[in-house]
């Protein structure tokens, strides 16, 4: 009996720690963006990337987007160490000056968030951030594939 409790009571603790944790509001030298801004900037020609999983990308996602998936092992934290993270931004190196608007699946999602992060840090300088993801494109109607 002791034994049930005390696996009950560890589950209970994973689940309080497994909450999902937000994204920061905010990145230094990235514009976070709604999703009409981000239909804006891709009606303007910017480059619209999906960083999710190759299947999520596949299954539903912005009509024109390029999947470069983020592959994360870092902690979900501001201060992530990206060095523990894979992520293919050669794919798009001719982007760097240019408007390129990352997404994934919204403010619990992290993997767009470090993406911004490390583009600017890689010398990107028109980065934004639809923190909001696809949930909030495709509750404004845009179009999707």
């Amino acid at each position: 009996m002791k034994k049930i409790i005390s696996v009950l009571i560890a589950f209970s603790c994973l689940s309080v720690f497994a909450e999902k944790v937000q994204t920061p509001a905010s990145v230094d030298g990235v514009t976070v963006v709604t999703a009409k801004e981000a239909k804006a900037l891709q009606d303007s020609g910017a480059l619209i990337v999906d960083v999710r999983k190759r299947m999520q990308y596949e299954t539903k996602r912005i009509k024109g987007a390029v999947n470069v998936a983020y592959k994360e092992k870092s902690a979900k934290v501001a201060g992530f160490d990206a060095s523990k993270d894979k992520f293919k931004f050669e794919k798009f190196a001719d982007h760097k000056t240019k408007d390129v608007v990352f997404y994934c699946n919204g403010v619990n999602c992290w993997k767009s968030y470090k993406a911004a992060v490390v583009a600017v840090k890689n010398g990107f300088t028109k980065i934004h951030w639809l923190r909001t993801g696809y949930p909030s494109w495709e509750s404004a109607g845009f179009p999707t594939e």
